[in-house]
């Protein structure tokens, strides 16, 4: 299971760094960076399910809050921005992933 926390760690990373460029990059270097440090303290055996089920309540809704109000799909061919619809769509799948980690971190047994 560590294996697993680990490609999340390395995901939410990932996603921290290709964020230098968005209009607000702080918001969102920061919004990947908190669940990477949270899986790598999972993975030290650390936090109760109570901290990953809070936190990962809160990248729900916000993911819930930032979804698109016109689909308009991802785009991912072409990376930058075309419509606002597009942006919302891709952070919202970004706060979905997560939500998803900060849950299966919840699930974890210590």
């Amino acid at each position: 299971m560590k294996y697993f926390l680990y490609t999340l760690i390395l995901i939410y990373v990932l996603s921290a760094a290709v964020q230098y460029n968005d209009p607000d990059p702080l918001v969102w270097i920061l919004s990947y960076l908190v669940p990477a440090g949270l899986c790598y303290y999972r993975s030290l055996g650390r936090g109760d399910r109570i901290l990953y089920f809070s936190i990962g309540l809160v990248y729900l809704l916000w993911a819930i809050n930032q979804f698109p109000p016109q689909w308009e799909g991802l785009m991912l061919e072409n990376l930058t921005m075309k419509t606002m619809n597009v942006e919302l769509g891709r952070e919202s799948l970004g706060l979905g992933m997560c939500a998803i980690g900060m849950g299966v971190c919840g699930l974890m047994q210590k």
